[in-house]
Parts: C-alpha cells; structure tokens; sequence
C-alpha cells in the first residue's frame, strides 16, 4: 500500500504539471492541509520529537511559494518530472507518515480527479477503438480546449483544491 500510494500521488503531480501555476498551487494548498492535519495530531508540537511529517509538509509548500512566482502564466521555468514527482511522493509520505493514506484522496481531489480523466480518456478508447471522452486529457486540457483560458483553468482548480483541503483536514480530524 506504500509503495502504490507514494507512487500514485506521484504521478498524479506529474499529470497535473501541464498548466503554469496549477501544479505548485494545488501542492501549496495540499501541502498546508497537510501540515494543519499533522500539527493537530501530534501532541509534541511542530519540529518536536521525531514527527517529520509537518516539515516535510512546510519544506514542500515553502519550495511552491518560492517557485510559483517564476512558474505563474506566463511560466519563466518549468517544474518537470524531477519537481512533480518528488513533491507529489512528499505529499504521500506526510500522509502515510499520519496515518491519513484515505484522506489523501480527498484533501488531493484534484490529483484524482486529473488521473481519472486521463484513465477514463485511454479506457474509453480502446472500447471504443478511437472515440475520445474529453476533448484532451488530463481533464485540464480539456477544459482549455473548452474555450477557457489557462489561468481560468488553474485558478478554477486551485478553488476546488482550497475547498477539498478544508473538507479533508475537517474531516480527518473529525
């Protein structure tokens, strides 16, 4: 279950890199869900004994924060598969690391949602033997496509990560 979760969320990120801002963003907003969850589970407080998950969590959103600025539209650098794959397994190890691998899923909606368009559009094409379900995938492309412009999309995304983090975090210390 490690290994599948670290790797998933991995590559979720990966998938979610495709629109400037929308991957360092949506790991800002994990990321601090994340950390809030951390702190209240642990009683020993932040950076107290051998709790690392909330600086990890700190580690990853300060790296977004620091590099959304130069990656916003219009992107001066690109985060790529070293910068997506390494903050989505640091996302899942926060997570595996609390014990809360089921609200992952839910604080990192969007990273679900982006791979489930990507898995239904292959699906569906090969049922189909060459229909497409979205436009494009990931579903961001999609949306793109639609006619909507790129911060749009990313600032769209960006709200339902807000809302999906709020849930998760509620939810999780419920």
């Amino acid at each position: 279950m490690t290994v599948i979760t670290v790797v998933v969320f991995a590559n979720a990120i990966n998938l979610i890199d495709g629109l400037d801002g929308l991957a360092a963003g949506i790991v800002i907003i994990a990321g601090t869900a994340l950390f809030l969850y951390s702190t209240q589970l642990f009683d020993n407080g932040f950076l107290e004994g051998s709790n690392v998950a909330p600086l990890i969590a700190v580690i990853a959103v300060g790296v977004c924060v620091g590099f959304l600025p130069w990656n916003f539209n219009p992107a001066r650098i690109f985060m790529g598969d070293a910068g997506s794959l390494s903050m989505g397994a640091a996302l899942a190890v926060i997570a595996l690391i609390t014990g809360q691998i089921l609200i992952l899923p839910l604080i990192g909606v969007v990273f679900v949602i982006e791979t489930l368009s990507v898995v239904l559009q292959v699906g569906y094409f090969k049922l189909t033997k060459g229909k497409r379900l979205f436009k494009m995938a990931p579903i961001h492309h999609h949306f793109e496509l639609s006619g909507w412009a790129e911060t749009q999309v990313t600032v769209r995304f960006w709200i339902i990560a807000i809302v999906a983090g709020f849930l998760g975090v509620a939810f999780a210390l419920w």
